[in-house]
């Protein structure tokens, strides 16, 4: 099946590709049919994968495969949330997000660093598909104090998984892979895939 990935995050393509290699899935990126991102102006993670889901099908005519991602942290009533990749601006870099996150968390105690990321995965087969598949996962975690390892993307040198003592930038791609939000939603699409839902 031929699908297009509705997004223009290279972390998240790399990550998709290495996902959904086992799959019998052509995997392509919506830059290949000059699609434009969208504006994301859903309020919840469900509604944002919609939009872009629809959005790459309607202009490709193909099925179109999107996710919306982000941290939510404990003690910040859940932001950044929906607005991860945008949380210090518009234009904001991954490092400009970091630094915002860490200052607002300055005075916050080890303990209530809670934090989790979380993905809504959206399959569309058309622009106007009415029954898309919706899958959900999250990865429990808390936030450093310091920031370490290079892999990853976004908030992965700051966020320490539940059960491990480093970064989520310092786990093998392919350890990540298995244990992510992305992983788990992507393991309920394909549970959904294969029921024939």
């Amino acid at each position: 099946m031929r699908v297009v990935l509705a997004t223009a995050n290279a972390g998240k393509q790399r990550e998709f590709a290495a996902l959904l290699q086992p799959l019998d899935i052509e995997l392509l990126l919506q830059s290949t049919f000059g699609i434009s991102s969208i504006e994301e102006t859903g309020t919840t993670f469900e509604a944002n994968a919609l939009l872009k889901a629809r959005h790459a099908a309607t202009v490709s005519g193909l099925p179109a495969l999107a996710d919306d991602s982000g941290l939510e942290v404990d003690a910040l009533g859940g932001r950044p949330g929906v607005y991860s990749a945008r949380y210090a601006g518009a234009a904001a870099s991954d490092a400009d997000n970091n630094a915002l996150l860490i200052r607002e968390l300055a005075q916050v105690p080890d303990a209530q660093r809670t934090a989790r990321y979380r993905c809504v995965l959206a399959l569309v087969r058309s622009g106007d598909d009415a029954k898309p598949f919706v899958t959900h996962g999250s990865w429990e975690g808390r936030i450093a104090r310091e920031p370490a390892g290079s892999g990853g993307f976004g908030y992965d040198p700051w966020f320490i998984a539940r059960g491990f003592a480093c970064t989520a930038a310092q786990l093998p791609l392919a350890e990540k892979n298995a244990l992510s939000h992305r992983a788990e939603a992507l393991r309920a699409l394909v549970a959904a895939l294969q029921a024939g839902r």
